[in-house]
């Protein structure tokens, strides 16, 4: 029934997806009872979905990347709808929502089966590892998203353009405040996953999970995640520079999950 349950949610994602375009380009606030209404019930269905996926593979955690998509998107819609709860706004859906939409669309319609192979994939506290970084790539993908914002809104006003579909875009303001304060919930989530996650490894693996090419880019992630805050917050770092600073750490997330691939801490799943 997992697997029904997420066809459904990425059904409703997909109605989202498009209903939050007028709302957002062409000034049509009914689609707004459309976009908001289909995301909560699509978050519900998807939270169902991943949690009876997970029960019924005998684990707490996203392991394989059928598993890791769906949480990942999961977390994204839910950052969606807490950005509109506090600054009512769907600007951030044209983007978050056609994200989560295509992140479930394999989980839902192409699952994996990959078996589990390590005892330590019960642990509450490696749910709660993967829990925590997931939240903070989530709340470091919706900071960049309005640190682009930003940029576009300068830059229209800069031009004097106050008419066209970008004249809906949110205030300077609101999306810097967006784009920090996405920060500031990311950073000790991921502070706490890396924590959790190096007290797991040393019991599991001892000294050599410090080599392991993936933890060091995480611990690496995590240096340039707090300058990224400290800077931003010391100098009012914002437009272009703040674009960058914010790319340049989610390049970093990026290389993160790509080295998976050649992580031996982190291969928890057999081949199918």
């Amino acid at each position: 029934m997992s697997i029904f349950w997420l066809k459904v949610a990425v059904v409703l994602y997909g109605v989202a997806s498009l209903a939050v375009l007028p709302a957002v380009l062409y000034d049509r606030p009914r689609w707004r009872v459309v976009a908001i209404p289909a995301t909560v019930a699509a978050l519900l269905f998807h939270f169902v979905s991943v949690a009876e996926m997970l029960r019924s593979a005998h684990h707490l955690v996203p392991v394989n990347a059928s598993e890791i998509q769906a949480a990942l998107g999961l977390l994204l819609a839910a950052a969606f709808l807490l950005v509109y709860a506090a600054y009512r706004t769907l600007t951030v859906g044209v983007v978050l929502l056609p994200a989560v939409f295509l992140l479930g669309l394999l989980p839902a319609f192409a699952p994996g089966t990959h078996d589990i192979t390590v005892p330590l994939m019960n642990s509450a506290w490696l749910w709660l590892h993967i829990g925590l970084l997931l939240a903070a790539y989530a709340a470091l993908f919706v900071s960049v998203l309005a640190s682009v914002l930003y940029l576009i809104q300068e830059r229209r006003l800069k031009s004097r353009s106050p008419r066209g579909i970008l004249s809906k875009l949110p205030p300077l303001e609101t999306t810097d405040q967006i784009a920090l304060k996405s920060l500031l919930v990311g950073l000790p989530c991921m502070t706490a996953g890396l924590l959790i996650g190096t007290a797991l490894a040393q019991m599991t693996y001892g000294a050599s999970y410090f080599r392991d090419p993936k933890v060091l880019l995480s611990f690496a992630m995590w240096i340039a995640y707090v300058a990224m805050i400290a800077i931003r917050k010391s100098s009012g770092l914002r437009g272009r520079r703040a674009v960058w600073l914010s790319s340049f750490v989610f390049f970093i997330m990026l290389a993160v999950w790509s080295a998976d691939q050649v992580s031996s801490v982190h291969q928890f799943a057999g081949r199918p």
